[in-house]
């Protein structure tokens, strides 16, 4: 190359981290960087074509890319070629839990990254792992270090590939001179991010953001992607170091900003950052996990149809509900590494690079709060009273299903009834032909309704978290000191006492039509009824505070 400089090749090039580490890689004037990644070529985003480090290197050559699939190792060995080291970042997206794709990325393709460093002579690997290859989905990690095990059970596809991916990496270090270590980063977040920061404001745009998850007590560790950049960094100079390679070779390491935060704290500044408001209305875990487990339940049986991922699914709720905290001790002593940009920084860069994303106000608004709720769609179309065909449509239907379905029946023989038109529905789609007027029907397979032993496994752990759940709450109201605690339940108590003693007839009486009138109300209304309820929403915290110091003096 006509100088003195090393060539590297990072996977997954175009990903959230990895551009910031081939940034990082580029300035500091020691490499030449080969980018590896899916796409048939590189396309510069706005901000890297305005005068960037990435189109400069490019230009003069520093900087090059190539599009190899981890899948296919002939291309994978294209792409190391000549390389002294390879920081293996790529990975599919964690959000979606589908064990086939992950498993032929994160374990089939990481072999194939570790043969042809072996072929190509590739001195350093670093892989980029992650911390939840030492999360259970049940238990939460405080504190946590390297030591912990992989557990005999993982929260989702994407970690259990991950930990079989970290594996095989630390087995094979020390083969022929060949290094490699493992950095697991938690919780990445910073500019360029396109997981966590639009999902955030998507589901406060919808009004979906004011939840918390829990108590909201969980702390987490969270982790700017420079920090992230530089742990690899940091890596890759141990294991190319001949007093610290020893060390670090064939280690894993815990990478964060070694500044601990509650979850929904750090979700609340994020928000109010970009002018949304922050998180106030607590929902026990309990409540969440059953609707969460139908939620997956649907979404694997309508997914082939089109049905987009889901963001309330187990997996994620165990997240959003635990303390996730690790020590970078270990990082610090034998790679040397220290955070380089503060959490209250990293805040700052990352919401300043969202100001697209900021809170529209009122008057520029073209919908309403209660359309967005319901999605603008056929739904909001409804029961908004847009469009007036499908609503008297749905009416009429409803009409008929009261008179004729729910009049007089019991829960029991209601649901007997609607089993059974479900049976004849799947009775009739079964038998009819593959094509009907060049339409073509989509045929379920009986191994669609096939539940895995995992599957009955995990909907039996969450209906005993439930179950222990419950029973805490009856010891504490036992001890007579949580007053607060004995009102709720109370309440609840009473407002199932009275749903359960009404007739099915008489839910469906009320139920249906509140529902019509509480959304077209809401719509007309939208910000007078937005100010009673915070009004009342003041009121309630003030009495539960009057309420709980009651309690204590006593």
């Amino acid at each position: 190359m006509g100088e003195e400089r090393k060539l590297c090749v990072v996977t997954g090039g175009r990903g959230f981290a990895a551009r910031h580490l081939v940034e990082m890689l580029l300035k500091s004037q020691e490499w030449f960087v080969r980018i590896a990644d899916l796409a048939p070529s590189i396309n510069l985003d706005i901000n890297e074509e305005d005068g960037g480090v990435l189109k400069s290197a490019l230009q003069s050559g520093r900087a090059s890319y190539v599009s190899a699939d981890l899948r296919n190792k002939p291309q994978v060995i294209k792409a190391f070629e000549g390389a002294d080291a390879v920081f293996h970042m790529a990975a599919p997206d964690s959000s979606i839990n589908n064990y086939k794709l992950h498993y032929s990325v994160n374990v089939e393709g990481t072999k194939n990254v570790i043969d042809a460093c072996v072929e190509c002579n590739v001195k350093r690997l670093i892989y980029t792992s992650s911390p939840s290859v030492v999360f259970d989905g049940i238990h939460g990690v405080y504190d946590g270090e390297e030591n912990l095990p992989y557990p005999e059970k993982f929260n989702d596809s994407y970690s259990e590939t991950k930990a079989e991916g970290e594996k095989l990496v630390i087995k094979a270090n020390g083969k022929n001179g060949f290094l490699t270590c493992c950095i697991r980063p938690s919780s990445i977040f910073g500019p360029g991010d396109k997981l966590l920061i639009p999902t955030l404001v998507s589901a406060a745009r919808a009004g979906k953001s004011k939840f918390i998850i829990g108590d909201g007590s969980n702390v987490y560790d969270f982790t700017y992607v420079e920090n992230v950049a530089y742990g690899h960094v940091c890596a890759e100079r141990a294991l190319a170091s001949s007093e610290n390679a020893e060390n670090a070779a064939g280690q894993a390491y815990f990478i964060t900003n070694m500044e601990p935060i509650k979850f929904w704290t750090f979700m609340s500044q994020i928000l109010e950052g970009l002018g949304y408001d922050r998180p106030s209305i607590n929902i026990p875990v309990s409540v969440m996990m059953p609707i969460a487990h139908i939620v997956e339940l649907m979404y694997k049986i309508f997914s082939r149809y089109g049905m987009s991922v889901p963001q309330l699914i187990p997996s994620r709720i165990r997240l959003l509900s635990c303390n996730r905290t690790f020590r970078c001790t270990k990082a610090n002593d034998q790679l040397g590494y220290q955070p380089i940009v503060s959490l209250e920084d990293g805040l700052k860069k990352t919401i300043e690079s969202y100001n697209y994303l900021r809170r529209v106000e009122k008057q520029t608004r073209t919908t309403s709060k209660a359309s967005d709720y319901l999605g603008n769609g056929r739904v909001a179309d409804v029961l908004l009273w847009k469009n007036k065909v499908a609503f008297f449509t749905v009416l009429f239907l409803a009409f008929i299903y009261y008179y004729l379905f729910a009049s007089g029946f019991t829960l029991l023989t209601a649901v007997s009834k609607i089993l059974g038109i479900i049976t004849l529905l799947l009775f009739i789609h079964a038998i009819l032909p593959e094509k009907i007027f060049s339409y073509q029907i989509q045929k379920i397979p009986p191994s669609y309704f096939h539940v895995t032993e995992e599957e009955a496994q995990r909907v039996g752990r969450s209906i005993g978290s439930l179950w222990n759940f419950l029973v805490g709450v009856l010891k504490s109201i036992c001890t007579g000191k949580d007053g607060v605690l004995f009102f709720k339940s109370a309440v609840i108590l009473v407002i199932i006492g009275i749903i359960a003693s009404m007739s099915l007839q008489s839910i469906y009486a009320i139920g249906v039509p509140m529902v019509f009138v509480a959304f077209y109300v809401y719509d007309k209304w939208e910000i007078e009824i937005d100010s009673l309820l915070a009004k009342l929403s003041s009121s309630s915290l003030m009495v539960k505070s009057e309420i709980i110091n009651k309690f204590k003096k006593h």
